[in-house]
């Protein structure tokens, strides 16, 4: 951190937070609001001659709330700058001033009550995301006694007690007695895999911290007995393997099976756990001194405001969503916008370090360009059919749409931020926007030839690019056995089908439409298939009142990876097909007979003639 403040071409913005991101890739506005410290920085010289007469103590959250700090402090070690800043909240020298012995003490008169927040805004054609993660709180988990017993800490808790600049200089006591634990014990997976509570998700890091944390003991204190209680080890990376060796080596004992009770004896303070030990099939007791919860780590908590912020999409365990897992695992996509460390996901500081000089090439790249690439995919509006309604740019998950409703300006895409979704063409309703290598006079055809011969028995199948094709692919790679019966037409995501194609799949004769896409938490297009929910819908509706079973069309969500299920979808809608009959298929021509597309004239109707006697 000391390099990154000292180079002459990185420019860092401490106690400081992005309150607004404008633009598209290679024109990005950012604000960033850098909060008052009410402390000049660059005069500072960090003598803390004003935390020695401050009077205010409060925790301090660095060491976990296991040592105090004054309201005028310098929030860790090796700060950048080295620095000290007020907190005002803990403060009682402002409105009014009630103390005021800092100012007084300060010799280059650097504190200044006065001082207000500052708005900077800046131009940038790359934004990489490194917001990191945040620690899982165990308080939901009682039955392992971290609100109730002293001696029950978790593992960020003992990371400070052991470090050497920590509250206790890095002599390990225990809480209640503040003497050195002789028998520790690790509780593994807390807060990570599990159904009910917590996360489902492994936390990659948990594991190899323990392991870690071990052997840190043992080298400390010889004599101290570790017990570790997991139900899995994950050790799967270069040299993990040998340092669980090294750990068994030095007398750690590894238990598999996790505590099922635990209460504390009120005289020793002593923990006592019942666990069952899953190799022997025995219920064991356990007595020891402290016992340190490894818990797992989540999302960063205002993960919502960066996500809008930059346009961005989530997985459902609630990291940020690279565009593609393997071909582009560290871009966001939005264009532009690239991942680093435990934004995307939970991993290990070698992880970090390689995603992060990924992260630094792709920019780089980006930024080394006079021009970029963008796929051939954007959409087109026409002026002349364009009534400047607004309902693209509201459809557009990548804000890539400009139009003046007052002024009646005709909509225009910026193709630099556009990533060829389709559900701006999809939303029309007047026709004004084309899909390159997705029109609407491609889609058709496509349907026709479909429906040409024997349409009675086939099904037509809309599946979006990334997810419920290719997981019509994974099934087909795997010899899964479906019916022949689907035809699929494929459309960069499900936000594309438009609902006119759905009906004139029916006025064919279709007896059958499966719209499929990606699930709502995985759109590579931030939130374009919840626009398919809406549109479908809303086409129940419209089938209903029509006299036509809202049950043939058909609304599917499969990802890339469940070949299974795109197989299993198709069985059963192959059944529902078949229960389909021939007059169903007739009305259900003759209802859509009048079906024009979106945009066409539509005939005027004739005037009435009033004959008088």
């Amino acid at each position: 951190m000391m390099d990154v403040g000292r180079h002459p071409r990185i420019k860092l913005f401490v106690y400081s937070e992005v309150e607004d991101v404008s633009g598209y890739v290679g024109n990005f506005k950012v604000k960033v609001r850098k909060k008052a410290r009410y402390v000049d920085e660059n005069e500072c010289n960090a003598c803390a001659e004003c935390a020695k007469i401050c009077p205010v103590v409060v925790p301090d959250e660095f060491q976990m709330g296991f040592s105090s700090r004054k309201a005028i402090y310098i929030q860790l070690p090796q700060a950048v700058p080295s620095a000290y800043v007020l907190d005002m909240n803990a403060c009682l020298g402002n409105n009014p001033i009630a103390c005021g012995k800092c100012v007084e003490v300060c010799d280059k008169k650097c504190i200044d009550y006065d001082m207000q927040d500052q708005f900077i805004d800046l131009e940038v054609g790359a934004i990489i995301v490194a917001s990191g993660m945040d620690v899982y709180d165990p308080t939901e988990l009682d039955e392992f006694g971290y609100t109730r017993f002293d001696n029950v800490i978790t593992s960020m808790e003992f990371e400070r007690l052991i470090c050497a600049g920590g509250p206790t200089t890095g002599h390990f006591i225990r809480l209640s007695d503040r003497e050195t634990p002789k028998t520790i014990g690790f509780v593994q997976c807390v807060g990570s895999r599990s159904e009910r509570r917590g996360n489902r998700y492994c936390s990659n890091i948990c594991c190899m911290n323990t392991i870690k944390d071990t052997v840190l003991l043992k080298d400390h204190y010889p004599d101290i007995e570790v017990k570790v209680f997991y139900m899995d080890l994950r050790a799967f990376g270069k040299g993990f393997e040998d340092l669980l060796r090294r750990s068994r080596s030095e007398g750690v004992k590894y238990i598999r099976g996790i505590p099922g009770e635990i209460y504390e004896d009120s005289k020793t303070k002593n923990l006592i756990l019942d666990v069952e030990n899953t190799t022997t099939g025995e219920v064991e007791k356990h007595e020891l001194d402290m016992l340190v919860l490894s818990v797992g780590v989540i999302p960063r908590q205002d993960g919502d405001l960066i996500q809008k912020l930059l346009t961005l999409s989530r997985t459902v365990d609630g990291f940020f969503m690279e565009s593609h897992p393997k071909l582009k695992p560290v871009d966001a996509p939005t264009r532009g916008v690239f991942f680093a460390g435990c934004s995307e996901s939970p991993k290990d500081v070698k992880d970090s370090v390689t995603q992060a000089s990924a992260s630094a090439s792709r920019a780089g790249i980006l930024l080394s360009s006079d021009r970029i690439k963008v796929e051939a995919i954007t959409s087109v509006i026409d002026k002349d059919k364009c009534t400047s309604c607004g309902i693209c740019y509201q459809a557009c998950p990548f804000k890539a749409i400009v139009v003046d409703r007052k002024a009646k300006i005709p909509a225009e895409v910026i193709e630099a931020a556009c990533a060829g979704c389709g559900t701006c063409g999809a939303e029309c309703p007047f026709g004004a926007v084309t899909m390159k290598h997705f029109t609407d006079e491609q889609i058709f055809p496509q349907i026709d030839a479909i429906l040409e011969e024997n349409p009675q028995d086939k099904i037509v199948v809309f599946a979006c690019n990334w997810c419920s094709y290719q997981g019509g692919d994974n099934a087909g790679m795997s010899r899964l056995q479906y019916p022949a019966t689907g035809r699929i037409i494929r459309t960069m995501c499900s936000g594309r089908v438009d609902e006119q194609f759905i009906l004139y799949a029916f006025s064919k004769g279709a007896p059958i439409v499966l719209v499929s896409g990606c699930h709502f938490a995985d759109c590579h297009y931030i939130d374009a298939n919840r626009w398919t929910q809406k549109r479908v819908e809303k086409l129940w509706d419209k089938l209903e009142r029509k006299g036509i079973r809202p049950e043939r069309l058909q609304l599917e969500w499969i990802s890339a990876a469940e070949g299974q299920k795109f197989a299993k979808v198709m069985r059963e809608i192959e059944e529902m097909r078949q229960k389909v009959t021939p007059e169903e298929i007739e009305h259900t021509k003759k209802v859509l007979s009048d079906w024009k597309p979106k945009g066409a004239k539509r005939r005027p109707k004739k005037a009435e003639v009033k004959i008088e006697a």
